[in-house]
């Protein structure tokens, strides 16, 4: 269980990265969304205690954010979106020496870090200097550390930044295996709608919206969502194309004009919202 409390970071240059954000977290999968410069990262990096608050709290699993850091270190696994193995050892060597580093036994360590390479379909690169792995192999490998860690709050920050498809998709399964509660950023709205128990909506360092997906897009039942150059009544201009909802009986009559009809998604909430995802 995570609370958090009137959490607000503002630099030192007086960017202010989060604006007071409140909410409690109890699912086993959450997922915070939006776009670059919405105060994911450093709502993460504030909950894995990599970076002090200027203001407010949290409680992970009852320890205080600022009082117990120390305790929450032992229990929590954060994996950040810049982070890079050490480059000379194998992918097999960095996750034995992570979990030796948490206490692990040697034989526990070894049977683990197999166990989590497998998973993430790295077990034939085990043997392979990290310097010499793709950047999406890199990412895995740190994915397989913190699935290997079974710790009781894993963050991971655009977990998936860098791979193909596949691989998406093995990291997918990889973090559904974790045993403990998960909370990830993501900027690609399919692989919050494929993972999340519950979603996180930001913006400017606010929540928009928080709730399961089928929560989320209540509002949108019974429609689908219009593409075209076509400026029509009640449309979202998102670039150059205008978007606009409607009865899903009704669209026959858009594709028979040219237009593109798609289903509703996650980022229908932000373009509802005049939230530009691109920037």
């Amino acid at each position: 269980m995570i609370e958090v409390k009137d959490i607000s970071k503002r630099y030192g240059d007086g960017t202010v990265a989060l604006g007071g954000v409140s909410f409690s977290i109890d699912k086993k999968i959450t997922s915070i969304i939006g776009k670059n410069g919405a105060g994911k990262t450093t709502l993460l990096r504030i909950l894995s205690t990599q970076l002090a608050p200027s203001s407010g709290t949290a409680l992970i699993n009852s320890h205080d954010l600022i009082k117990n850091a120390d305790e929450i270190r032992k229990i929590i696994v954060s994996v950040p979106q810049e982070a890079k193995p050490i480059q000379y050892i194998s992918a097999s060597d960095f996750v034995r020496m992570y979990l030796s580093a948490r206490g692990f036994g040697i034989s526990e360590a070894k049977a683990a870090a197999e166990k989590a390479l497998r998973k993430v379909g790295l077990w034939e690169f085990r043997d392979k200097l990290t310097a010499e792995l793709s950047g999406g192999m890199k990412r895995k490998v740190f994915v397989a550390t913190a699935l290997a860690s079974d710790a009781d709050v894993i963050f991971l920050d655009e977990p998936t930044t860098g791979l193909d498809p596949f691989s998406r998709i093995e990291i997918w399964h990889a973090i559904k295996a974790l045993r403990g509660q998960v909370i990830l950023t993501t900027h690609y709205m399919e692989e919050a709608q494929a993972l999340s128990d519950d979603v996180i909506m930001m913006d400017r360092g606010k929540i928009l919206s928080k709730g399961s997906v089928n929560e989320l897009l209540k509002g949108f039942d019974g429609l689908v969502r219009v593409e075209g150059r076509k400026r029509r009544k009640m449309a979202y201009k998102v670039g150059d194309v205008y978007v606009s909802y409607v009865d899903r009986r009704k669209a026959a009559k858009f594709i028979n004009e040219g237009e593109i009809i798609r289903p509703i998604m996650l980022d229908d909430l932000f373009i509802k919202r005049g939230v530009n995802l691109e920037s």
